[in-house]
């Protein structure tokens, strides 16, 4: 069953139980984009790492490293 019949189905059973219709299938991606995005530099500032510009610079110190 794909992603978009799922959906249907789902809106289906909440339309005849009465319960509000789920979220549209991709709706919140970029939502938990932004979220994963925040946790990741949390924790880096809790573990004492630059929370920003670290694949920058990782990529730097690879390219630095090359002979």
């Amino acid at each position: 069953m794909s992603v978009t019949e799922q959906y249907i189905l789902d809106t289906y059973r909440a339309q005849r139980l009465g319960e509000p219709a789920p979220p549209a299938p991709g709706a919140h991606d970029w939502a938990v984009v932004r979220e994963l995005r925040d946790h990741r530099r949390f924790r880096a500032a809790v573990a004492g790492r630059p929370a920003r510009g670290r694949i920058r610079s990782a990529a730097a110190r690879l390219l630095r490293t090359r002979p």
